[in-house]
């Protein structure tokens, strides 16, 4: 549901945002729940405002009790080190208005009713973003640092995995709370949100790795030079299993060799992408040397 617009941003609730709010407002507590909207609110404007120093557009932005998700394009998505520092803004953002909050408490600047949830609020949404699990901003960082090792589509899985994971647990603590007769529904929420907006991101994973195979063969010409990355192959080996070792920003050179250890020649990324492209993941690399 969209609710506004800034700065050329749409603002969207997501359905189960809307429901908290319901819940906020039936409970006589609105004013909690407006706090909740502006704290993840100002999460997601750090966010954007993180993509567009980098020169990338968003265009839409949808709220979640645990967040938000800005529609960000692949520049920083398949850039470890923008999207480490897009991802980190998020939480930093809410450390630094719970910082702002204890100074106008201690200075007295302070609304005995309020003050204290937008305390817990911000230091919430800053500690759970840091879980390192996709959809989270934690999770983000965690694919950066193994994107770089690894290759963004297994970076993608595992840490959306992770994700899974930590959807189940936090699903399992809010039934945990609600049997011994403690709060625990909107524990159970958040855990549910979490668990489906994971298994999203790994159904997404082979999308994103097509997106990524076309980012990657325009980062040589937009660099101008890259750190080259050297990888060992017979050459029978798919071309789907050679590609999912490539890493961002690296260019990759294959060297193949023959099931006697024969060096048979060399093949560089650009020429796998398009060979992968053309004719699918299973063609055999050594088809690229005749």
């Amino acid at each position: 549901m969209k609710v506004g617009r800034i700065n050329g941003v749409n603002i969207n609730l997501n359905n189960g945002f809307l429901a908290l709010l319901g819940l906020f407002f039936i409970a006589g507590v609105l004013g909690k729940g407006l706090i909740a909207f502006a704290v993840v609110l100002l999460h997601e404007m750090a966010h954007i405002a993180a993509a567009r120093w980098f020169g990338v557009n968003v265009s839409d932005v949808e709220l979640l009790p645990f967040g938000g998700v800005s529609r960000i394009g692949g520049e920083v998505v398949f850039d470890p080190s923008r999207e480490v520092y897009v991802a980190a803004v998020g939480p930093a953002t809410n450390l630094l208005l719970f910082g702002l909050g204890t100074a106008l408490k201690n200075n007295g600047l302070w609304d005995n009713d309020l003050g204290p949830f937008f305390l817990q609020c911000n230091l919430m949404v800053a500690a759970f973003n840091l879980l390192p699990a996709l959809p989270l901003d934690g999770g983000r960082v965690y694919r950066a640092y193994l994107a770089r090792r690894i290759g963004f589509k297994k970076a993608t899985y595992r840490a959306a995995r992770w994700g899974q994971f930590w959807g189940a647990a936090i699903v399992l603590g809010g039934t945990a709370g609600l049997a011994a007769g403690m709060s625990g529904l909107d524990i159970m929420v958040t855990g549910l949100f979490l668990l489906y907006a994971a298994t999203n991101e790994k159904s997404l994973a082979s999308y994103h790795f097509i997106r990524h195979l076309a980012q990657k063969k325009k980062e040589l010409a937009s660099a101008g030079v890259l750190p080259g990355e050297p990888l060992v192959s017979f050459d029978t080996v798919r071309l789907g299993d050679i590609i999912r070792l490539f890493v961002p920003k690296r260019f990759h050179l294959v060297l193949l060799v023959d099931k006697e250890y024969q060096y048979r020649g060399v093949v560089s990324e650009a020429q796998i992408v398009d060979a992968l492209l053309k004719d699918g993941i299973d063609s055999p690399v050594g088809r690229l040397l005749k």
